[in-house]
């Protein structure tokens, strides 16, 4: 077994502490990597917290984890020692249904399983530890390449917000012509304006928030409206083609799907712990209306994750964030729950 080091919650609602455990040994099919960043995303405190479903401790949270392959198994063909590597929110499924055999893993008609919080009910059967620790072991088939180009901090959370984002705009094959809203500007927001803009879509940021405009036009956003502003609501009222929501909190879907033109379709991509609420009745007309849809879209498989870098890599695409200190993960939990961040910590795993 391999030794490593991490930080723990061991109880739900925990502070997370250092805690030593093992890793399995390098397999055949297996790769290690040594971890150098990992990000922070919400859900890591939504599962800590139990806020989706009973959580499994101690929990070792992390899944937008990039740095360096340091083992290789027998068989493995597709990496070797010293490549750049990451792995993301999955790390197996079944590999037999036809969601996999398309390389949708991520909706494995089996359950797939998660980086962390789960247990490989097609490996080991063992719980799984996730990347606020120092290495990682993995099966080849779910790791990807990290282009060379990138910087490898602001890399980490594309391999959760920003395959989460890109996904939905390559699967509705969003890009010139189409006018896209981005419904908050957050760690995910953020990344779908960069993606959508490069697509070439026309993007509009939709926000209650009037000191976000500048920070959206720097990112790349051809619009900004102020939500709660009707003077500029009426002006942007069944124009949209797409919007991608990205709000973890209640929101007006019969507001929101007035401004999608026909066809128009509403995305969601953000997890509300208390579910998708519609804020009362869902007006039938809201959909009959220009035949519209309110669709969810889930994280991307591996192959579609490795794409997504490769597009980053062409167009010099990384996350804003903030690099911390493992340490100071529960101030960024605060900071993140207010909002204070542009747009994504990402923990320097060199002072575990």
């Amino acid at each position: 077994m391999i030794q490593t080091k991490g930080y723990a919650a061991q109880n739900a609602h925990d502070t997370l502490a250092p805690w030593n455990f093992e890793r399995r040994e390098v397999g055949a099919h297996d790769i290690q990597i040594e971890i150098l960043y990992c990000g922070v995303c919400h859900s890591d405190l939504a599962q800590i917290n139990n806020e989706w479903f009973p959580g499994m401790f101690p929990m070792v949270p992390g899944h937008e984890i990039v740095g360096r392959v340091v083992k290789v198994g027998d068989h493995v063909k597709g990496f070797k020692t010293g490549d750049l590597a990451g792995v993301g929110t999955i790390v197996n499924s079944c590999g037999n249904c036809s969601h996999c055999e398309e390389g949708l893993e991520q909706y494995c008609k089996e359950g797939v399983v998660p980086t962390y919080n789960g247990i490989d009910k097609y490996g080991d059967f063992k719980p799984t530890f996730g990347g606020y620790s120092n290495t990682i072991v993995t099966k080849d088939a779910f790791a990807v390449h990290i282009p060379e180009n990138l910087d490898l901090a602001s890399t980490a959370p594309l391999l959760c917000a920003g395959i989460t984002t890109y996904s939905p705009l390559k699967h509705w094959k969003i890009g010139a012509g189409h006018k896209v809203a981005v419904l908050g500007l957050g760690g995910l927001g953020h990344m779908a304006v960069k993606f959508a803009v490069a697509l070439g879509a026309e993007v509009t940021i939709l926000s209650t928030s009037p000191q976000k405009e500048a920070d959206a036009k720097r990112l790349g956003a051809h619009h900004f409206v102020i939500t709660k502003d009707a003077g500029q609501i009426e002006k942007v009222k069944g124009s949209f083609n797409f919007i991608i929501d990205t709000v973890a909190a209640d929101h007006d879907f019969n507001f929101y799907l007035s401004l999608l033109d026909l066809d128009g379709v509403h995305i969601c991509v953000g997890v509300p712990v208390e579910g998708i609420h519609l804020n009362g009745a869902l007006g039938a007309f809201s959909l009959l209306g220009r035949r519209k849809s309110i669709v969810g879209s889930a994280c991307g498989g591996i192959a579609e994750t490795q794409e997504m870098l490769d597009f980053c890599a062409q167009h010099g695409i990384v996350a804003d964030i903030e690099l911390i200190d493992i340490k100071d993960i529960h101030s960024a939990y605060d900071r993140m729950l207010k909002g204070d961040i542009k747009y994504r910590f990402v923990i320097d795993m060199a002072t575990l």
